[in-house]
C-alpha cells in the first residue's frame, strides 16, 4: 500500500464520522446563514476539535465567505479544507541536522511509545542512518525487553541497564556509545509515568543536563506520544507535558482506530505544538510524517475524490517502475555461472607448473596473513582510543558532573556498565 493510501485509509473513521456529517449538513442548506455556522460549530466540537478551535474556524469561514461573495453552501467544504490546512501548517519537520541528533520520547503507558520508537528507528535505518536506542524508561516492567525486540527488527544499536537503574546513566552511556560508533541519531525511551507525577520534571531535567553537557551543539527533539482514541484527554496531557518537559512535537498514534482525529486541530491551535508523525496502522511502516495538505485532503475526500486519488497513486507507482532494470537471475543461472568459473579456474591450474602453483599458494597465504595482522592492529587501535577518550576503565573518571548526578556516577564508577545489543 502506498503512502497516500495509508493516510486515506487511516483517517476513514474520522472522515466518515465527522466530515461526512458536515457534508450532509451542508447539503441540507440552500443558503449560507448563522444557523449553518451554528450547526457546523456544533459538529466540530462533537468531533473533538475543541470549542476554541471550532469558534476560530467558523469565524475565519465567515470572513472568507464575505470576502469572496460566496452564496452556495457547498463551497463551505472547499473553504473549510483550506482553513484546516493553513491551521495545521508549520513546524512539522523533524530536526535531525547534527551528528548525532537526539530524540527524547515521552508519554504515558499504553499510548504506543515503545512501538513508536521502534518504528522511528526502522525509518531512519532504511534511510541509511545508524541509530542508537537508549532504554531509559527503566521503571516500567518489560519496557527494556520490548526495545530489545524493536532494536533487532530495525537494525538499531541498543544501550540498556538493569530494571530500576538511573535513566540519566543510561542516556550517558548511550551518548558515549553513539560517539564511539559514529551513530547519526540517538532515540531515548524516557519517562512513562503519568503526567501529574512531580518526579517527571526532575528526571527529564537531569537527562537534559547530561545531553547539554555531552552534546552541547546537538539537535534535540522532545516528542510526546499521544493516543488519538482518547480525544480531548490527549489535549490535557499535552498541556501538562508541555509545561513539564518543553515538548517540541507530537506523535499521534492509533488514528486508524478512532473517529476522534479532529483532536489534531485542537492540539495544534490551542497549544501551538506541531504534530510531526501520525500512526495509521500496525505495520512497521505505518508511522507517517505529518503532511497538513494530505491530511486535510484525506479528511474531505468524497467518493469521487477517493477514486481520483487511487488513479493518481496507480500512475505514480507505474511511473516508478523501471523496466530497464535487468531481471534478477534465476538460481539455475547463478549455479551455471559458478560452474563456468570453477571450470575456468581448473583449466588455469592445469596449465601451471608445480613451481608456479606453489608460488601462487605462498603468495595467497602471505596476503591473508598480512590482512589478519592489519585487522588486528586496527581493532587494538580503536579499542585503545575508545578507552582513552571515554574512560571505559572503571578506575577512570569522566568530567565532574553536576552535584545532583553524584549518585548515578558512584554507581557507574563501581562497575555498573551498560549491556549493548
Amino acid at each position: 500500500m502506498g503512502f497516500f493510501a495509508k493516510i486515506r485509509d487511516g483517517l476513514k473513521k474520522t472522515r466518515d464520522a465527522l466530515f461526512g456529517r458536515i457534508d450532509q449538513m451542508l447539503k441540507s442548506f440552500s443558503k449560507i446563514d448563522d444557523e449553518l455556522f451554528e450547526e457546523l460549530e456544533e459538529l466540530l466540537v462533537m468531533g473533538d476539535v475543541g470549542m476554541h478551535t471550532a469558534e476560530k474556524i467558523c469565524t475565519e469561514l465567515k470572513q472568507r465567505v464575505k470576502n469572496e461573495g460566496i452564496t452556495d453552501p457547498r463551497e463551505i467544504r472547499r473553504l473549510l479544507e483550506e482553513v484546516i490546512t493553513e491551521m495545521l501548517r508549520g513546524g512539522q519537520e523533524l530536526d535531525v541536522s547534527t551528528k548525532p541528533s537526539v530524540i527524547l520520547v515521552i508519554g504515558v503507558n499504553g499510548v504506543g511509545k515503545t512501538t513508536t520508537i521502534g518504528k522511528l528507528a526502522a525509518r531512519f535505518t532504511r534511510q541509511g542512518k545508524r541509530v542508537t536506542m537508549a532504554a531509559a524508561d527503566t521503571f516500567r516492567a518489560a519496557a527494556i525487553d520490548q526495545l530489545e525486540i524493536w532494536a533487532e527488527r530495525s537494525g538499531a544499536d541498543l544501550i540498556k541497564q538493569g530494571e530500576g537503574s538511573d535513566p540519566a546513566a543510561v542516556v550517558f552511556d548511550a551518548i558515549s556509545s553513539a560517539k564511539a560508533r559514529g551513530s547519526d541519531i540517538i532515540i531515548a525511551d524516557t519517562a512513562g509515568r503519568l503526567h501529574n507525577k512531580k518526579n517527571l520534571m526532575a528526571e527529564l531535567a537531569k537527562i537534559n543536563r547530561i545531553i547539554d553537557r555531552e552534546l552541547p551543539d546537538a539537535s534535540k527533539e522532545v516528542l510526546l506520544v499521544l493516543d488519538a482514541t482518547t480525544g480531548q484527554n490527549a489535549v490535557n496531557q499535552t498541556k501538562e507535558f508541555k509545561t513539564a518537559a518543553g515538548i517540541t512535537g507530537i506523535v499521534l498514534t492509533k488514528l486508524d482506530g478512532t473517529a476522534k482525529g479532529g483532536v489534531v486541530l485542537a492540539i495544534r491551535e490551542e497549544l501551538d505544538v506541531p504534530v510531526k508523525f501520525i500512526g495509521v496502522g500496525e505495520q512497521i511502516d505505518d508511522l507517517q510524517p505529518f503532511d497538513p495538505e494530505e491530511f486535510a485532503r484525506a479528511l474531505f475526500a468524497d467518493e469521487e475524490s477517493l477514486a481520483q486519488w487511487e488513479a493518481e497513486e496507480a500512475q505514480r507507482e507505474n511511473a516508478e517502475e523501471t523496466p530497464q532494470t535487468p531481471a534478477r537471475p534465476s538460481t539455475a543461472d547463478i549455479w551455471e555461472q559458478i560452474d563456468a568459473q570453477e571450470a575456468l579456474e581448473r583449466e588455469q591450474q592445469a596449465e601451471q607448473t608445480p613451481e608456479e602453483a606453489a608460488a601462487l599458494e605462498a603468495q595467497r597465504a602471505e596476503e591473508e596473513r598480512r590482512r589478519q595482522e592489519e585487522q588486528k592492529k586496527r581493532t587494538e587501535e580503536r579499542r585503545s582510543r575508545a578507552k582513552t577518550k571515554y574512560n571505559w576503565s572503571t578506575e577512570a573518571s569522566p568530567e565532574e558532573p553536576a552535584e545532583q548526578d553524584d549518585e548515578w556516577l558512584r554507581q557507574w564508577r563501581s562497575g555498573s556498565e551498560s549491556t549493548e545489543t
